[in-house]
């Protein structure tokens, strides 16, 4: 592109990153910045009141912060789901300050933890530590869900994502809402996750956390959760009325009610059947990896020993390789012989006489060449011709005496 023609489509280029920088410099209020029209419209199809309660849910492995919200009929359904654009830290819970760690666990979020003034554009507190994590002494502070996609313990939205995020939890709260919940989860709690996760230094934790997982898949509520006896606890109703659950003291009398009960014995159930056969095909397919890996091996040894004895001959021979020797039409002996498995090559050619063959005798008493003592022929003299000679015939009687070359001259 030239120069000029550059020039020509700057102030459309500028335009474009004026327009998205706008979107939310033009935000008057922020934080009483009302929600987008096509989530309104979504929350009256699904029959979701701008101010019912809310629900999030956290999802470290897939990335994801889901918005849930109430239905008339009380049950939630989700709203929205935001690509979280960092966290920090791997996959288990946060145990001291400064180790970098997003937290998890179970979150309560009220009025004063919103930070309408936050200089990560907008932003709430998680409320770590909680009673939970103070039980086993962790440490930490402001852990937050804010905006500006940078992260050091947090889980960090893009500025427009937490604008609408920070809509749904004020208008929760203006509607009454008490307090909203947060579940902070390593993955989806399924059987496939959790077989996979099966050997993890948290999958103990992880097991308790899914507990509460579980009552909301079967329920769409959210689980009221309690910390005693250094535990999260899910949807217990207490013997006693009024009777406390304190993270640092056993649990008082407590059971979930029967109709969730039995729905979560099914469900559970269900589950483990599920869990032991995503085991068995991670085990399976662990073993092939490694008979895989184990035949690669053997037969790179092979390979490696082959090239060695190549190399030893190679140095027994002076430094040649070794060849197959190279037949000549002129040796003597049979030249095919010597491809022939099982025989020896000929001999090769000497210059030294070979003795001449014993001669024997005929039945006239002629002496009579012996056979040669190698495969090739060896013409005998012609009985008759002999016998003429020893007679003092000429063996070409009739014939003249004149050179061949004299023949047809009259002299």
């Amino acid at each position: 592109m030239t120069p000029i023609r550059t020039l020509r489509f700057l102030p459309i280029l500028l335009l474009g990153l004026t327009g998205c920088q706008d979107a939310l410099d033009s935000v008057s209020n922020k934080v009483e910045h009302p929600l987008p029209a096509k989530l309104v419209n979504k929350m009256k199809a699904h029959d979701m009141s701008t101010r019912s309660p809310i629900m999030m849910r956290i999802f470290k492995e897939e990335g994801v912060l889901e918005v849930w919200k109430q239905k008339g009929n009380g049950r939630y359904d989700i709203i929205a789901s935001y690509e979280i654009c960092k966290w920090s830290g791997k996959l288990g819970p946060k145990f001291k300050e400064g180790d970098r760690q997003a937290p998890e666990g179970y979150y309560r979020i009220y009025p004063h933890q919103m930070n309408p003034n936050s200089s990560y554009y907008l932003s709430f507190n998680m409320g770590y530590p909680n009673s939970y994590d103070r039980s086993y002494g962790r440490t930490g502070s402001n852990l937050m869900v804010h905006g500006a996609c940078s992260s050091a313990g947090c889980y960090s939205m893009t500025d427009e994502q937490v604008l609408e995020i920070y809509g749904f939890a004020r208008d929760a709260f203006k509607g009454g809402q008490e307090f909203f919940l947060v579940e902070a989860l390593p993955f989806r709690m399924t059987p496939e996750n959790m077989a996979k996760h099966r050997d993890n230094e948290h999958f103990e934790f992880w097991k308790m956390l899914k507990v509460g997982y579980d009552h909301f898949e079967l329920t769409k509520q959210p689980p009221k959760v309690d910390v005693c006896g250094r535990q999260y606890v899910f949807n217990q109703i207490p013997e006693v009325e009024n009777a406390s659950f304190q993270a640092n003291a056993a649990c008082p009398p407590a059971s979930v009610p029967t109709t969730l009960a039995s729905a979560y014995y099914a469900y559970e159930k269900t589950w483990n059947q599920n869990f032991i056969k995503a085991v068995a095909e991670l085990d399976r397919d662990e073993a092939n990896r490694i008979a895989a890996s184990q035949a690669r091996a053997e037969a790179e040894a092979r390979q490696a020993e082959r090239e060695a004895e190549k190399a030893a001959r190679i140095a027994a021979n002076g430094g040649q390789s070794a060849t197959a020797p190279v037949l000549s039409l002129f040796s003597t002996g049979n030249p095919l012989q010597a491809l022939t498995p099982g025989t020896a090559p000929a001999a090769q050619q000497t210059n030294a006489p070979i003795p001449a063959p014993a001669a024997a005798a005929d039945g006239a008493g002629q002496a009579v060449p012996a056979a040669a003592a190698t495969s090739v022929p060896v013409p005998a003299p012609n009985p008759a011709v002999q016998s003429q000679l020893n007679a003092g015939q000429s063996p070409q009687s009739g014939q003249s005496d004149k050179p061949f070359w004299k023949i047809w001259s009259s002299n």
